[in-house]
């Protein structure tokens, strides 16, 4: 039975070319499209579930109020770990990371190579992550100092071989050639990780003095021992605040927990589960850029949608097809066929379109996975549809959609009455025309609200390149690795300001920038501090060119000065620190700031900077303070004309070679920096419009479809219209009015859920535009003038026929 329910199908397919065409194509990119998301969500999902104690492993996050100013840190207490492993029974392990000064000069042959994914760790490190040895033993590869763990490709790229351990790297530190001791080679991280270090560093190799309470230095992770609930323990945070956070806030005059929380302070710390970080976290200063959940919910939702909407077209096209198999249908039950018989054959046509659209979707997404993965930031391969998460629901995949698409069309059209079918009576007005109407509404509804969605997201995307950042990003050339200069960072600086097209140079090691090095520092209003009047901020050390290069304003005061020596103990602040500080004129005020032994240091405020975005505008410009001299600056930004970026590299170039040989030349430009921030969000921007111009296209496939049956059912009425004098603009008129009125019905739907979720979306920035009213005339003037040009092909053909042929056919 199966073998001639397939063999009548296929006859079927052949014998009706352009219904199995427009069916076929839908369905391959509706499955193409499903299949580009799941993958594009399943490597989403996988990040860090391949380390053996996942489940149970937990980086610690600290929350702070001090001073009135919400602290959310990835870092914690530089004693955490030890602490809660010592006090904690229920702690298994712990592992810290230190990843702040993570660029380091790498020696190979007589060259030195810039790496950035770098860190220190505590020995207990491959305890708490899965990272398998290729050589070495892991578990005691960090015991000792100037040790250092790297992966397989670096070792290649120094040795050309992973047999290597018991060799030497040398690394340049302070100026000085220090050999590490090579002790394993593990695998390379896998790209479904939240960080990518090639270099593993023994946390014992640094030139720190750990171990203060009130410093937050380190990424904190700790493994639970199983069957506890870390929720439940998490409540141990309290105390560990009383016992150790405390007691280092006695220099504040700070002695007990009610009196750290009368003046307003708290100190949390959150769990975040390790399979969680990729999607969940929104905190600065991740490890590797991370991912967002919303991103990975809109994704799902597009891609379900999309799917329904190819098999909408389906049934729309199988229901509207149904009058050239009404006859068909007759017979065979005439003949003693049973419904069930007629509902089996029907699935299986449609189970057997779908297994045919999904071959030709697997072939489609093989030659597109190429540019989504550019688009879309990843490195995934078809191979992941033959993964054991993935394999098994590919292959119910067609079955699925063929019922889901097939099941209506089957009911439908093994419900003909063989009496009114044989006697030419059958009509497929009424619940059909109904419920068509409907498919057509929800496959438009999608199409309003993805492209209201595109036109939001570039509506955004757009104020962020217009809008003022409070500096001038534009033609900012960035020479990274400046710590390779050593003493002649200066010498570099004149040699550059000495090309004419150079306007400004700067020496720092802090932009306006993501990324760029951070440095907290707590100040107080007063010499005596106390938990009212201190508060954190972040302190960048720059020189007298910075502001001037930068392109950056003063609101009140002075820039430094070369020639007014006091300056070297002045302090610049930003509007925010200013409101904090709550001075109506803060120049000459003084700030201080409590060194390590205990005695106050003093800053004169000379200026007030304007306001200027050093994160991306999904943040709230923040407390900042210029103080002069860069403490081992690693970058010199250059001002250049606009047509002479080339010329002055080469010169940059030059001089560094004679300065520094040896040493890697690495540049950049401040606005591709800039935009780097918002990549994820460009990311969303060109996927969303991908999937809106995908959605639209097979909803007008399928009105396409739709309209060329119209057109054949009324042909009869259309050729008496014209024999009666009717116009061809008056035939095409009636013949798109119904359409019309569908793409207005789905608008009017779509538009206020498409509202609403935007707005959530925007809610993410702190800076953001708000919805234009022509978003919503565009997308729905679109959508109306696409659905139309597609309808409007098959009206003007039914109206330009011959309407004696139509008569005698009729």
């Amino acid at each position: 039975m199966l073998k001639t329910y397939i063999i009548i199908a296929w006859r079927n397919l052949v014998r009706n070319k352009l219904f199995s065409f427009i069916n076929l194509a839908g369905l391959a990119i509706g499955l193409c499209c499903f299949l580009l998301i799941s993958m594009y969500v399943t490597d989403e999902w996988s990040f860090d579930r391949y380390h053996e104690k996942a489940d149970r492993t937990y980086r610690i996050q600290s929350d702070i109020r001090w001073g009135g100013q919400d602290i959310r840190m990835i870092r914690t207490s530089d004693v955490m770990g030890p602490v809660l492993k010592k006090d904690y029974p229920q702690v298994e392990t712990y592992t810290r990371l230190y990843a702040h000064e993570n660029r380091k000069l790498v020696k190979k042959n007589e060259e030195y190579i810039l790496e950035e994914k770098t860190a220190y760790a505590d020995s207990t490190f491959f305890d708490v992550f899965t990272l398998p040895a290729i050589q070495g033993d892991t578990r005691t590869a960090l015991d000792q100092p100037h040790t250092v763990v790297i992966t397989a490709s670096t070792a290649q790229k120094y040795f050309g071989s992973t047999d290597v351990t018991g060799r030497y790297l040398d690394i340049k530190e302070d100026q000085k050639t220090v050999p590490y001791k090579i002790t394993a080679v593990i695998k390379d991280i896998p790209s479904a990780s939240h960080f990518h270090f090639d270099f593993l560093f023994s946390m014992k190799s640094l030139n720190y003095e750990w171990g203060q309470t009130g410093n937050y230095n380190f990424y904190t992770y700790i493994v639970l021992k199983p069957g506890i609930d870390y929720k439940t323990f998490q409540g141990n945070m309290r105390q560990f605040v009383i016992n150790y956070l405390i007691p280092a806030l006695a220099p504040l005059n700070i002695h007990s927990m009610a009196e750290f929380e009368q003046a307003g302070n708290f100190t949390d710390f959150y769990f975040m589960p390790l399979t969680r970080i990729h999607l969940y976290s929104d905190r600065q200063d991740e490890l590797s850029p991370p991912g967002n959940i919303q991103y990975v919910y809109a994704f799902c939702a597009v891609a379900l949608f999309i799917l329904l909407i190819a098999c909408i077209n389906f049934m729309n096209l199988t229901t509207a097809h149904s009058a050239g198999r009404s006859k068909e249908v007759g017979i065979r039950k005439v003949l003693g066929t049973t419904r069930k018989e007629l509902i089996g054959q029907f699935l299986t046509e449609s189970t057997l379109m779908a297994i045919l659209a999904l071959l030709a979707a697997m072939v489609l997404t093989y030659c597109v996975l190429p540019l989504f993965n550019s688009i879309a930031g990843k490195t995934m391969a078809l191979s992941y549809l033959m993964s054991s998460r993935i394999l098994p629901w590919l292959l119910l995949l067609p079955f699925a959609v063929g019922i889901l698409a097939g099941s209506y069309p089957a009911f439908f059209l093994s419900g003909f009455r063989p009496v009114e079918v044989l006697k030419g009576k059958l009509s497929l007005g009424g619940k059909s025309a109904g419920l068509r109407s409907v498919l057509v509404v929800f496959q438009f509804s999608t199409a309003v609200f993805l492209i209201i969605g595109t036109l939001v997201v570039y509506q955004q995307l757009r104020y962020i390149q217009n809008s003022n950042p409070g500096f001038n990003k534009d033609q900012v050339l960035v020479i990274s690795g400046a710590a390779a200069l050593g003493s002649h960072t200066q010498v570099f600086k004149k040699e550059m300001l000495s090309i004419p097209e150079v306007k400004n140079a700067t020496v720092s090691s802090y932009l306006p920038v993501s990324g760029s090095d951070r440095n907290a520092w707590n100040i107080c209003k007063e010499a005596v501090p106390t938990a009212t009047n201190s508060f954190n901020t972040q302190k960048w050390e720059v020189d007298y060119d910075y502001l001037e290069t930068m392109g950056m304003q003063l609101a009140a005061g002075s820039n430094f000065r070369h020639d007014y020596g006091a300056d070297s103990s002045a302090v610049i602040i930003n509007e925010v620190t200013a409101g904090i500080l709550g001075y109506k004129d803060p120049i000459g005020k003084i700030i201080y700031c409590r060194r390590n032994d205990g005695t106050m240091d003093q800053y004169p405020i000379i200026g007030v900077v304007k306001n200027f975005h050093y994160e991306s505008v999904h943040q709230k410009i923040g407390p900042l303070c210029l103080t002069l001299d860069s403490y081992r600056p690693s970058l010199v930004s250059l001002k250049v004309t606009g047509t002479a970026a080339e010329k002055v590299i080469a010169q940059a170039r030059l001089q560094w070679k004679k300065i520094a040989p040896g040493m890697p030349f690495n540049y950049y430009f401040l606005d591709e920096s800039f935009n780097r921030m918002y990549k994820a969000d460009q990311q969303v921007q060109q996927l969303a419009m991908i999937f809106s111009a995908l959605s639209v296209i097979i909803a007008c496939m399928g009105i396409f479809g739709l309209a060329t049956f119209m057109a054949a059912q009324r042909a009869h009425e259309i050729g008496i219209r014209k024999v009666l004098g009717s116009s061809v603009t008056s035939i095409i008129q009636l013949l798109n009015r119904d359409f019309i009125r569908l793409v207005a019905i789905s608008f009017v739907i779509a538009a206020p859920p498409a509202w609403w979720a935007m707005n959530k979306w925007l809610n993410s920035f702190a800076y953001r535009v708000h919805i234009s009213i022509w978003v919503f005339v565009v997308a729905g003037a679109a959508t109306l003038f696409i659905a139309l040009c597609t309808v409007s092909f098959q009206s003007v053909r039914a109206a330009l026929a011959n309407p004696l042929k139509s008569l005698k056919t009729n």
